[in-house]
């Protein structure tokens, strides 16, 4: 004697299964959401070394770094060439004031505009 009949409360099996949802377009959306977040990560690290190289210009003027030195030279040349748009918009007396606000601007600058776009990216 078996009894192959399942509970009450419980489904038979002699139905056949439920057909399973074809995973490609949820491959095809995760494949565009994993670029998304790739391009916002480069955008946003980009955006990042650039704020670098002008907040260290910043304080190595502030502190009255050797310009004879190599890598002073090489992070003030980076920084000008990053800062080019916005050279002598602000004209203070104060040296020191000038170079901050000059070179500060584009540094916040680019720290909004690159996070913005990688967060945006990563919405996607």
């Amino acid at each position: 004697m078996s009894n192959y009949e399942p509970g009450p409360g419980y489904q038979a099996y002699d139905r056949p299964p439920e057909p399973v949802p074809h995973p490609e377009p949820a491959r095809r959306y995760e494949h565009r959401q994993s670029a998304g977040r790739r391009t916002g990560l480069l955008i946003q690290t980009v955006a990042d070394i650039a704020a670098a190289f002008l907040g260290l210009w910043i304080v190595l003027y502030l502190l009255d770094a050797n310009r004879d030195n190599v890598f002073v030279e090489f992070v003030h040349s980076m920084a000008n060439a990053l800062a080019w748009w916005s050279q002598d918009i602000f004209t203070m007396d104060t040296e020191g004031f000038r170079i901050l606000l000059n070179f500060g601007l584009p540094a916040v600058i680019y720290l909004a505009v690159g996070h913005g776009i990688s967060a945006r990216l990563s919405r996607v």
